[in-house]
């Protein structure tokens, strides 16, 4: 068994690990690179292997940088089928489709302003390029072990990042390796604690916060007092959100505050298609998560779904106090951009990033102090209060995934750090030399080793 890393080595994006044995071939995630330019050029690379031959895809969860290039790859000959939980099909129906439309978008928009070096701009894929690939998704339950080609199997276990999140185990030639995929908190206010896992030859095992710890601010302690400041000053908070597990964790947290009276009761908008779709979908599967079916529902009564792009134009226009969510996250694109381009220049409104701002981004850049940001190809200035609340990522930090590695129980002969930015990941392959005498590496991207 070979194991090839062709993304999320040396950077947290474009997720993508090959394995192959006896002529077979599986793929463990098929991410887009996001974040700045130099990552984002390598989703339009030539794939490092023909398409054609690739088995099938194994998905350890529904967020772009895992999921997002499968449209590209089915464009290019993949026809095999994609394995994944039920919850993560269920997110991707509404993920993939929207990148798709969101890059069509952005092409559209470049092309009218002509701010774009290509010319004509032409998205990576399209909306229905999107919705076709969907056909090939093969959703399975937790725990079941099954062929995804010719003597090689599967298994996903729960690790509590996002809604149908695993650490997935190959097993094939008699040799097991997990991958932990992205790993979630021991205690997450939505999503359940990581299962621990079972014993394996290898681990590939995420690094995103591998030489830090989450600060431990009381995240309803925190957004109070952004609320109530913004408030009196007659401004709008505006969170730019992670549509998936991010968007549903501050519903919840502004539902409790409005519940206690700890914040006035002011309208809650939530200007996201797929994140409104990923709340209604978070409900549907609510025994998969720590929100009851009653928290649900009054989330559901709390909030002001935007759907059209008219109700988007019209929010917009708004002068009176409110709350908007907005995707996405990182400020990267979406109707969030919108926003940003007439609440930044006005003292009185707040932005709050809530997680992880990837280096390049427009969230990494105001989280820094940036006076202006560009958007759709002209400088906006830096006034509104901008904060920033890092309690709340969906990743565990290095003492939640040592943690979790201890309660596991395992003893692998070779361990690969990836999924994390150099620092970062050199800083978790140390510890877990430290603390576990583990044999440890961290791969470039290309990197092939013999299993």
């Amino acid at each position: 068994m070979k194991l090839k890393f062709l993304g999320g080595a040396g950077t947290v994006t474009g997720s993508k690990y090959l394995i192959s044995h006896n002529q077979q071939r599986v793929l463990v995630d098929c991410g887009l690179f996001q974040g700045v330019k130099k990552l984002r050029l390598q989703n339009w690379k030539s794939f490092p292997i023909d398409p054609k031959t690739i088995n099938a895809v194994v998905l350890t969860h529904a967020h772009i940088d895992h999921s997002g290039y499968i449209p590209a790859l089915r464009k290019t000959g993949f026809k095999g089928p994609v394995y994944c939980t039920r919850g993560t099909y269920d997110l991707c129906r509404i993920l993939l489709p929207d990148s798709g439309f969101l890059q069509e978008e952005d092409a559209r928009y470049a092309n009218k302003k002509k701010f774009s070096r290509h010319s004509p701009a032409m998205p990576l894929y399209t909306e229905k390029e999107a919705i076709e690939s969907l056909k090939l998704f093969k959703p399975i339950h937790y725990h079941e072990s099954i062929e995804v080609a010719n003597g090689i199997k599967a298994r996903f276990t729960p690790v509590g990042h996002i809604l149908g999140s695993s650490a997935i185990q190959i097993t094939a030639g008699g040799k097991t390796i997990t991958f932990s995929g992205d790993v979630g908190r021991s205690e997450d206010l939505v999503m359940r604690s990581p299962e621990p896992l079972n014993e394996t030859d290898y681990l590939v095992v995420e690094s995103t916060y591998g030489n830090r710890k989450h600060d431990e601010t009381d995240p309803f302690e925190f957004l109070k007092n952004v609320v109530n400041k913004t408030m009196e000053r007659g401004g709008i908070v505006l969170f730019p959100s992670f549509a998936v597990g991010r968007t549903q964790t501050i519903l919840y947290i502004l539902q409790v505050l409005k519940e206690r009276n700890e914040i006035p009761d002011v309208p809650v908008f939530l200007n996201s298609p797929m994140a409104i779709t990923a709340t209604e979908i978070y409900c549907n599967h609510h025994k998969e998560h720590r929100l009851s079916a009653d928290e649900c529902t009054k989330i559901d009564k709390g909030t002001h779904f935007v759907r059209t792009p008219e109700e988007s134009i019209e929010l917009n226009k708004r002068k009176y106090p409110s709350i908007i969510i907005s995707a996405s996250g990182m400020a990267s694109g979406g109707r969030v951009l919108h926003h940003l381009k007439t609440l930044l220049p006005n003292h009185r409104n707040s932005v709050v990033f809530v997680g992880f701002q990837a280096p390049g981004t427009r969230g990494d850049a105001m989280v820094n102090g940036a006076q202006q940001v560009k958007i759709h190809g002209a400088y906006h200035p830096v006034r509104a209060e901008v904060s920033h609340l890092d309690s709340l990522s969906a990743h565990g930090d290095y003492g939640e995934i040592l943690e979790w590695l201890e309660h596991s129980k395992i003893a692998p002969r070779q361990v690969f750090v990836t999924h994390g930015e150099p620092a970062a990941s050199d800083s978790m392959r140390l510890k877990l030399e430290e603390q576990f005498g583990w044999r440890v590496e961290v791969p470039d991207a290309g990197d092939e080793f013999e299993l």
